[in-house]
Parts: C-alpha cells; structure tokens; sequence
C-alpha cells in the first residue's frame, strides 16, 4: 500500500515538473470538455425552457379540458365534471401540489383603449391567489398591482404597447356569451409581463368569475383543470391512472400522445361534455420535433468533437512519451516494474483528465454566461426556448455525468496503448530514445 501511495505521489510531481509538455494536451481537453458540456447544457435548458413556458400557458403537467357540445367553441366543464375529474384524482393518487382552474376563452377576444384595438388568440381566466406561484414567476414589465381586483386585467407588453397602455389604465375586453352574443367588460391594467413568444404574446389574463360571466357559465364553471406534479416524470404514469378512474365518473376522451391525436380525437362526433387529459409532451409534440432535429446537430457536432479529442490526446500523448523514453529507462535501470511505471503514467494522466475538466466546466459557464447577453430577436419565435429573454443552461447530474464518462473514456482509449507499449519496451530500447 504504501509502494502504490508513493507511485501515485510520483505520479503527481511527474505532471507539476512537466507541465508545459502538457500544455498543448490539457488545452485541448479542457476546450473540448466545455464545448461538449455547453453544448448538451444548453440543449436541455431549451427544453425545460419550454417545457416551463408550456407548463405555466396550460396550467399544469396534467391537463384536464372540457369539449362541450353544447357551447360554441368555447372549452368548458360544469359542476359535474369537475367533481368528477377532482374525484378521480384522488382516487388515482395525483398526488399535485397546485390544482389550478381556468377558464379559457380564444381568438374572438378583443381588447380597446383609446381607439386602438387587438385582437387576442387566448383570454385566460384565473383565480389570482391560486395561480400566484405562477405569477411570481413571470418578468413584469410593470408588476401587478396587489391584490389584483376582480376588474383586473393583465396584458402582454407587445399587446400594451401597440394599444399604448399603462398600468392603471381603463381598457374595454369583448367577448361572445356561449350563445354567441357579444359582451363587453370593463377592466384596471393590473400588471404588464414581458412575453413576445407564441404561448403569451397575443394573451391576458383576467379574473376567472368575471371571464366566467362574460362568457354566461355559472361562476363556478371552468374550462381546464390543472395539475402541477413534484415530479414531473411521473406525469404520463398518474395521468394514465386518472384515466382509468374518470372513466367511471364521466364521459372521457382517449388518451391522446401528440397533437395529430389530440385534432382527430377531439373532432370527433360525441354529446355532452367530454373530458379529455394531456400532458406536455402532447402540446409539445410539434416543438418536440424542432427539438429532434436540433438533436441531430447537437449530437453530431458532439462525435466530432470527441473525435478531435481522441486524435489530440493520441498524437499528443505518443510525442510527450517519446520525448520520456530515456527517463523512463533510468527507471526501469534503477528498479521499477513495468507496472509501476504504468501506474505513474496512469496517474499523470488522470489528474490531469480531472484538472481539465474542472477547468473545461468552468469555461463552460463562462461561455454560458456570455451567450445570455446575445439576442436572438432575428430568429423567429425563438423566445420560447428562453427564460425571461435569455438562453439560459440546465446542468443536468445524468447530461454532466455522461459527458464527464465519456470524455474519460476517449482519454483512457487515446493514452493507453502509448502507455502499454512504452512500459513494455525494451530496456535497450527506452535508453536509447527509440520511437514508440
């Protein structure tokens, strides 16, 4: 034990006395580890980016909606079905930590102040206590006045801006009863949120009883039911124990996997009100495929990169060795085994494999940091695959541990048959500086 104590020691001393050789080595570790991390990092920040920006538009990971026959294009559940869905809940064991109730109004949505008028793809009705968590969550260009009244209203900045209103202002919001007659209501500029992408930018927010009103449901009718899970892994399993529960208290609809599915089975002829339940890979499932694509990209620009790692450690490691040979044979003339000379090699190698990635996850922040600074207006629509106008990474332990892994396994294939073959050469041989 303490033969191998003192090899490693010599191990270490060996990389401090010759540091520079490793210069050009640990230069490129360090940059290819920071590029793979930042790559992968950024990769799954875009999606849990989205998949937060989803998850607050939808209000949940489990989504319960209602398709009524009986409204005209308005979502809508009653009083028995969301005793129903609530029910078979708890019957399921959702286990959610916020349930969520809104009303959701879309497209015929009009908002006038001062002349000017904007038309609004979604009018969401909230209970504004219950949806606080994800309130606070949202960058207000003009924070919410609190508490926000049942006349308050809140607006996208874009939407704000070109009806050039403010917070306090008085703005009109038409809508159609659910017999198709129009109605208006008068609101207060509670608060203005920064969002230009697709889920808010044509989107307000106001009190669900009022919405309610607007739209002739009773107050305490909804459109959408939303469960937000600790776990959101586990979404797909609970939402297919909900299933089965709900389909003995209401009509239900089948269980749906993309948003194909979603158009076929909700177009579909039925009587009543029917009850569907979604996740966000079912919302998600166009952007998924954006995603994919972007995959393709990413992973190979990551083979490329460990291939260039794996051609630099390899030539890189052969010269350093070469240029040992005659210092290796001293030690194999003064009593060193092949093995111990393995065992100082290896040692050498893997402190500086964990040197360099320390350093490369560092410069990975670095880059990181610096990108959030970039805009990316010119790209279209790229606002949902950024948190509060920034590309913002997610270092995963899983992503983090594969790229460590990885990266030593190329550094382990590229420095072990130098290393093999230089503790296997002939005495004569190393002494007399032959190549490897």
């Amino acid at each position: 034990m303490e033969k191998i104590s003192a090899l490693f020691k010599l191990g270490i001393k060996y990389l401090h006395r010759y540091w520079r050789r490793y210069g050009f080595l640990l230069a490129a570790l360090v940059f290819g580890f920071a590029v793979v991390t930042f790559i992968t990092s950024s990769k799954d920040g875009m999606y849990d980016n989205v998949y937060y920006s989803a998850q607050s538009h939808y209000a949940g990971d489990i989504i319960a909606v209602g398709y009524d026959t009986g409204v005209s294009r308005i979502r809508h559940m009653g009083h028995n079905e969301i005793s129903a869905v609530l029910s078979a809940a708890d019957e399921a064991g959702t286990s959610a930590k916020n349930t969520v109730f809104r009303t959701v109004y879309g497209e015929e949505g009009i908002v006038f102040f001062n002349g000017n008028a904007v038309q609004q793809k979604y009018v969401i009705g909230c209970d504004w206590e219950k949806e606080a968590h994800l309130f606070r969550g949202m960058d207000f260009e003009a924070p919410p006045v609190l508490p926000i009244g049942e006349d308050g209203i809140i607006l996208s900045s874009p939407v704000a801006h070109r009806l050039g209103a403010a917070a306090g202002d008085s703005v009109t919001l038409e809508t159609q009863t659910s017999w198709g007659q129009k109605n208006t209501g008068t609101f207060i500029v509670s608060g203005i949120v920064r969002d230009s992408s697709i889920f808010g930018y044509y989107k307000v927010y106001i009190s669900r009883l009022y919405l309610n009103r607007l739209l002739t449901f009773e107050d305490g009718d909804c459109s959408t039911i939303g469960f937000f899970l600790d776990d959101t892994s586990s979404a797909e399993q609970k939402r297919f124990r909900l299933q089965e529960a709900l389909m003995q208290k209401t009509q239900t609809g089948a269980l749906v996997y993309d948003r194909d599915e979603m158009g076929e089975e909700t177009n579909k002829p039925f009587e009543g009100t029917m009850v569907f339940l979604f996740t966000m890979p079912v919302y998600l499932s166009e952007i998924s495929d954006l995603l994919g694509a972007m995959n393709i990209i990413t992973y190979f620009l990551y083979v490329m990169i460990l291939l260039i790692i794996l051609v630099s450690v390899a030539v890189t490691y052969r010269l350093i060795l070469h240029e040992r040979a005659r210092e290796m044979g001293i030690m194999r003339a003064i009593g060193f085994y092949g093995g111990d000379l393995r065992l100082v090699l290896w040692t050498e190698i893997t402190a500086l494999g964990f040197i360099s990635l320390f350093a490369g996850f560092f410069l990975a922040r670095l880059l990181s940091f610096a990108v959030s600074f970039l805009s990316f207006s010119w790209f279209p629509s790229f606002e949902i695959f950024m948190r509060n106008g920034r590309l913002s990474v997610l270092y995963l332990p899983k992503t983090v541990f594969i790229n460590v892994a990885l990266v030593f396994l190329v550094l382990t294939v590229a420095a072990m048959f130098p290393i093999f073959r230089a503790s296997k050469k002939h005495l004569s041989s190393l002494l007399t500086g032959e190549p490897l």
